[in-house]
């Protein structure tokens, strides 16, 4: 836990692509955390469009960004953990990520742990959007404490009680998971020959 007198600053990355409740989902935990500044930082601060459309403008520009004491990157289709990894970030470092990407991660030399929120010294990931919630209050935790955390809960009201069970694909219905799992095939590809290009550049190689 850091001292509540110190500041913090706190940056969201936003692209092009991204799923916006990775996004959106977080920052209603981060902008509550006590005594912070939180912006949202893009290449540009044109506006760009979420993978469904929905249009998001950044506060300001990377190149202006402050120095961050924490740094906040979203997913999307084939983004998020995946773009750590090809930054290098995930090298020897326990991760999870959305369930359809969970076989990448060894290409970027990442351990991959099926868990909703992965924790591995400064690294926070999360098992794909809406786990990001969850992410974002275990960081509030390790920064201001867990009855800050607890607080900002409360105060969104977080307490999922989704009407169906189908929300991983040890639960979901064997007809559902199949159909998801086809309309994710062209996607997949790509991610698996963007993931074997990185890990070549990387210089680690993975047993297939």
């Amino acid at each position: 836990m850091i001292s509540p007198d110190t500041h913090l600053q706190i940056g969201s990355l936003l692209f092009e692509g991204l799923d916006q409740i990775d996004l959106t989902g977080p920052f209603e935990v981060f902008s509550r955390i006590p005594n912070s500044t939180y912006r949202v930082f893009g290449r540009t601060t044109a506006p760009v469009r979420d993978l469904r459309g929905l249009r998001l403008m950044a506060d300001a520009a990377l190149t202006e960004a402050p120095q961050l004491d924490l740094l906040h990157v979203p997913g999307g289709f084939g983004q998020g953990a995946l773009i750590c990894g090809a930054a290098g970030l995930l090298k020897g470092r326990r991760a999870t990520t959305h369930w359809a990407s969970m076989h990448l991660l060894p290409f970027f030399g990442a351990i991959p742990v099926n868990k909703r929120v992965v924790t591995d010294g400064n690294l926070v990931c999360a098992a794909g959007v809406t786990a990001g919630i969850d992410g974002a209050l275990q960081v509030a935790a390790d920064l201001r404490g867990i009855e800050v955390a607890q607080t900002i809960q409360l105060s969104i009201a977080y307490a999922p009680e989704p009407p169906f069970s189908s929300g991983t694909p040890e639960t979901a219905p064997p007809a559902v998971l199949k159909r998801v799992q086809l309309s994710y095939r062209a996607v997949m590809e790509q991610r698996e020959r963007t993931a074997r290009r990185v890990a070549e550049r990387l210089g680690i190689s993975v047993a297939t």
